[in-house]
Order: C-alpha cells, then sequence, then structure tokens
C-alpha cells in the first residue's frame, strides 16, 4: 500500500472527528456547558452540519460511552483469542497483555474516563444498562485471566481486585495538570508494575 493509501486510511472520518471533540469538550465543561455550535467550530462545520452525523448531543454522548465499552470488551476477548489460538499461551503474558491494553485506553481516551464518571447517567435507560453490561463481561474476561495465573483466588476476591485496578488505571484523568504524567512510557510502564502488584497482594499468602 502506498503512502497516501495508508494516510487515507488512517485519516479519521468526520463522525469520529465529531466524536473526538465532543469527548473533549464535554470532558472539560460538562455536557450542559457545550452547545452543538461548539462541537461544530471544532471540527470547522456549521452546528447544525452536526445533524447530517448525529441527532443531537444525547446521541454522541450514548455513541462514546456504548462505543468505548463495546472496545474494551473486544479488545479484550480478542487478546483472549489470540492466547487461545497459539496453544502455548501462559496466563501471565496474558494478563500483562490486557494491562497494556487497558492503559492504551487509560492514557490515550482520558476524557471517555471522566465523561463515565460525570455523565453515565444522562444516558437513556437503555443505553446506560447496556454499558453496564458490557462492563460486567468485560470484568468477567480478566476475572477468568486473573484466576488462570492465581488458582486459590476465590472469585469474588478476583472479581474485587479487578474493579480495585481498573479504579487505579483509570485514575490518569484526575492528575490535576496534563504535565503531571511523567511521560507516557514512564507512565504506562508504572500503571503495569502497580496493576500486576495488585493482583499479587491480592493472592492468599
Amino acid at each position: 500500500m502506498s503512502t497516501h493509501a495508508a494516510a487515507r486510511v488512517a485519516a479519521p472520518t468526520r463522525r469520529e472527528q465529531i466524536l473526538r471533540e465532543a469527548a473533549r469538550l464535554f470532558a472539560e465543561r460538562g455536557f450542559h456547558g457545550v452547545g452543538v455550535d461548539e462541537i461544530g467550530a471544532a471540527v470547522g462545520i456549521s452546528g447544525p452540519g452536526l445533524y447530517r452525523h448525529f441527532p443531537g448531543k444525547d446521541a454522541m454522548l450514548a455513541e462514546l460511552l456504548v462505543g468505548i465499552s463495546e472496545r474494551l470488551l473486544e479488545g479484550g476477548r480478542l487478546r483472549v483469542a489470540e492466547d487461545e489460538a497459539r496453544g502455548d499461551g501462559s496466563p501471565e503474558a496474558l494478563l500483562d497483555a490486557l494491562i497494556e491494553g487497558h492503559i492504551d485506553f487509560a492514557l490515550d481516551d482520558r476524557p471517555l474516563i471522566t465523561l463515565h464518571d460525570r455523565e453515565l447517567d444522562r444516558l437513556r435507560d437503555t443505553d446506560r444498562k447496556r454499558v453496564r453490561r458490557l462492563q460486567r463481561e468485560y470484568v468477567e474476561v480478566w476475572v477468568g485471566v486473573v484466576r488462570a495465573l492465581y488458582p486459590s483466588l476465590a472469585e469474588n476476591r478476583a472479581r474485587v481486585t479487578v474493579h480495585a485496578v481498573f479504579g487505579l488505571l483509570n485514575s490518569t484523568p484526575h492528575l490535576a495538570r496534563p504535565d503531571a504524567l511523567p511521560g507516557r512510557a514512564a507512565t504506562a510502564a508504572l500503571l503495569h508494575r502497580l496493576a500486576r502488584g495488585a493482583f499479587a497482594a491480592a493472592e492468599p499468602s
């Protein structure tokens, strides 16, 4: 594939651009603090032009929160499937892969973490229940891998630990300043060590 073709494939669609800017603005100012015109201006189109892509802000919020929940679950399942397909994988390597995937989300999609914390209750009941269901399924992917690595860890204890690790990894938006992170690679390595330490600490002595 040529460089120009690769660039065309990699370029975000207008819909993706709208969602990215909506996530950023919603996280910065709150859902009700952002108007359709502001989102449109951020992507270089008129506010009414957004309605060709989304019926309104509620639809953007739903797609953002449902979408990231779907992507996390799909990513987790894909890593498990790839490990099973190799046939010689190890639970430790698989857990590392899950942690790395979630760290990518926590560092690269910080506005979505803020949105989930602040705005989940604004979703329609059906969308909110869908997000919760996807999240439960994602947790169970992790629980299965953690228990394969730590067989003596009871299921409920493993589940509590997975939730605690998610809280740790998802803490990235709560730093006071963008430059409070010590660099992406260093932050990723630190978060990975902390997550592994939490799982090891949960194992009965």
